[in-house]
């Protein structure tokens, strides 16, 4: 082989091993920052990650808003009309936050069972469901009118 051919493979190896390094990096940053959706009968039934972050989704329990102590932490209960999840928030809810109303929360659940949400997004318009909820609801009550 000549010096210019093996300068030639030694450049393409080289150029071969630099994107299986970027394309290994950049594959490892999206499966980090991966967030799958669950709904609160997924989570009772232990289908949900216990260390990483996932989505939960429901209604919210009438009557379940408490406030306790002084502080922005607020704990609620999320539903699908079959289980129910408590959800334990710090920080200050959007102002379309009320009980009866389809959110979607970002967080872990911890080892009590309670889910820690580090941001809850709520509905746009008394019309809107997030689209993860509305499905969650559908298949629930599906599985229920097979069940019957």
């Amino acid at each position: 082989m000549t010096p210019v051919k093996k300068q030639r493979l030694i450049l393409i190896l080289l150029m071969v091993a630099g994107i299986a390094t970027a394309v290994t990096f950049a594959l490892k940053a999206f499966n980090e920052n991966l967030m799958y959706f669950f709904s609160t009968s997924e989570v009772v039934a232990g289908k949900a990650p216990e260390q990483a972050k996932f989505r939960l989704g429901g209604m919210v329990v009438e009557g379940s808003i408490e406030r306790p102590g002084d502080g922005l932490m607020v704990r609620f209960v999320l539903t699908d009309y079959s289980k129910e999840v408590t959800v334990e928030y710090t920080g200050i809810l959007p102002d379309l936050f009320r009980e009866g109303q389809g959110i979607v929360t970002n967080g872990r659940l911890n080892k009590e069972q309670v889910f820690i949400a580090e941001e809850v997004l709520a509905k746009h318009d008394e019309n809107y469901m997030p689209p993860e909820v509305a499905d969650s609801l559908k298949k629930v009550a599906l599985q229920q009118t097979i069940g019957q």
